[in-house]
């Protein structure tokens, strides 16, 4: 998913877009290898969490934040956000259901 959505906007880590939170994610959950899913859906959701946090001091170049400029400095990328979110939530669920 991250790569597909690398080649059609032409983002990359770096960038201050969801792929911030996306691409350390996805390297967490690689990572997991043959760990219980619960414990891979953690480390990608934690990864997430802190990609998504280290936006607030990127400046914005692709994604809808490019237009807002240098006013969303201080302030999380929504898009990585929502990546961070989507993922705790599946980890909770697979957590509580343990």
């Amino acid at each position: 998913g991250q790569h597909g959505i690398q080649d059609l906007g032409g983002a990359g880590p770096g960038d201050r877009t969801m792929l911030d939170a996306l691409a350390p994610a996805a390297e967490a959950f690689a990572g997991a290898g043959s760990e219980p899913l619960v414990v891979a859906l953690r480390a990608a959701a934690d990864a997430a969490r802190a990609g998504a946090e280290a936006t607030a001091d990127m400046a914005p170049r692709r994604g809808r934040s490019s237009y807002a400029g240098d006013r969303v400095k201080g302030h999380l990328d929504p898009g990585a956000w929502a990546v961070y979110l989507w993922l705790d939530a599946a980890a909770r669920a697979v957590e509580s259901s343990d």
